[in-house]
């Protein structure tokens, strides 16, 4: 795996791995690399300073470093903090509670693509986030 910052041709700045130097280059010929902010096809790599530890430092891989990062980040730990995760159960939990079965609260978890876009096509208030449940993620 290799890390690269990246740049759009609008100027956003954002990072990405990739398997090799090769699978960027694919993928930025093909343009199916997009900026995550404004969705531009047009990406290349960033000037970037090797990450060099001193002796007896270790670099925290999980730290959010970007601004992008950061803001999920904090997006994760609002939706976490007042929010109950209902796993799997999320589309049944939330039809439930537009039909009024359940008092309303505020969920999250996981759908089928398919069953959320029932959810939507029936006019249930739901929304995709932009980052996995914990228990997902490595």
């Amino acid at each position: 795996m290799i890390h690269y910052n990246l740049t759009c041709a609008s100027g956003h700045e954002f990072d990405s791995w990739f398997k090799s130097s090769d699978a960027f280059d694919s993928l930025a010929s093909a343009a199916r690399l997009s900026c995550p902010v404004c969705g531009n096809t047009e990406v290349s790599k960033a000037l970037m300073s090797p990450s060099v530890a001193m002796a007896g430092e270790a670099r925290d891989l999980g730290a959010p470093t970007t601004e992008i990062e950061q803001a999920l980040a904090a997006l994760r730990r609002q939706v976490e903090e007042n929010s109950e995760y209902v796993g799997l159960n999320f589309a049944s939990e939330a039809r439930k509670m537009h039909e009024g079965e359940l008092p309303s609260r505020s969920i999250y978890g996981e759908a089928k693509p398919e069953d959320a876009k029932q959810l939507i096509e029936d006019g249930v208030p739901v929304a995709p986030l932009p980052f996995m449940p914990r228990r997902k993620t490595n």
